[in-house]
């Protein structure tokens, strides 16, 4: 008596349905991986002024977490106090964990899925829980000892999409392997001003005019929620040169603010409220120099 508690299969459909099924498993194992994936991949430079060369020491053993980079000081040029910009652009998230661990520190979501840390700041600039979009070469901090550190250093991390520490990290075209010294000289923000007057002023400013200068640019901003305006000062020639720059802001009838000094990239922020009142505002590159009317009142 035939059974009845499952379908009865033609002999050749049979024969072949095991061939099928292998057929479908090599088809899948070999499938590639989607091209965009690799397309996504980010390239990092180091995070500091362009031409600026420090030590990269990957510790090992006894770094945690094992493949972090510590930046040190390179010659006669101390790193404490320097300039931290974004070694690719992304999110960047600000935190501080106080006296422990990275204390001061900053998280760079990349677009590819990585992200890099930069720990032991001494300033951020936003305040701890900001965010902000940054470019590769945007400024995020400055270097120092804060956290659990002994010594004024930067902890540098790239991490991979899964969060993984990549034990030999490349910066700047170079390979920094486990155990490994060496000196990197940076390429990042060569190519122009890494700061916007935004950025130097702060969150919530926004540009309203502007006069150019030979060798650079000087902006008045305003703040619509506090009611302050704020001149800067950007240099075009001469980046990461320290030459004399200068910015300021008069309220009308009243006394005038001004930055100046022989400064690397800009001068300012200059941050004066004046409801109600005109201001006199501007700046110097060199030589080169604009002073506005009273303007912009109200």
């Amino acid at each position: 008596m035939p059974a009845t508690d499952r379908p009865s299969w033609p002999k050749t459909l049979a024969r072949a349905i095991p061939a099928l099924l292998v057929a479908l498993a090599a088809a899948l194992v070999t499938q590639p991986a989607p091209a965009q994936a690799a397309q996504l991949a980010v390239t990092h430079k180091s995070p500091f002024n362009c031409g600026k060369t420090f030590y990269a020491n990957n510790w090992y053993p006894g770094h945690s977490p094992s493949g972090a980079i510590d930046w040190q000081n390179y010659g006669s040029d101390a790193i404490d106090g320097e300039t931290v910009r974004a070694t690719a652009s992304g999110t960047a998230y600000f935190h501080d964990a106080g006296s422990t661990s990275y204390g001061k520190w900053v998280e760079v979501r990349h677009s590819d899925g990585t992200s890099t840390r930069y720990a032991h700041l001494a300033t951020m600039v936003r305040a701890a829980g900001g965010s902000l979009s940054v470019g590769q070469g945007t400024a995020i901090g400055t270097v120092g000892s804060t956290g659990g550190s002994t010594a004024p250093h930067l902890h540098y991390e790239q991490r991979t999409s899964g969060g993984a520490v990549d034990t030999s990290p490349t910066v700047d075209g170079v390979t920094v392997s486990l155990g490994e010294k060496k000196a990197v000289t940076s390429t990042n923000a060569c190519s122009g001003n890494p700061y916007t007057p935004e950025e130097v002023c702060g969150s919530g400013y926004d540009v309203i005019d502007s006069a150019a200068l030979t060798g650079g640019q000087t902006y008045l901003l305003y703040n619509a929620g506090n009611g302050y305006n704020c001149v800067v000062t950007l240099k075009t020639t001469n980046l990461g040169t320290a030459t004399s720059v200068s910015a300021f802001l008069e309220p009308q009838g009243e006394s005038r603010t001004t930055d100046s000094g022989s400064y690397g990239y800009y001068a300012g922020p200059v941050k004066r409220s004046a409801p109600g009142k005109c201001v006199r505002w501007g700046g110097s590159v060199g030589t080169s120099s604009y002073t506005s009317p009273f303007e912009h009142c109200g």
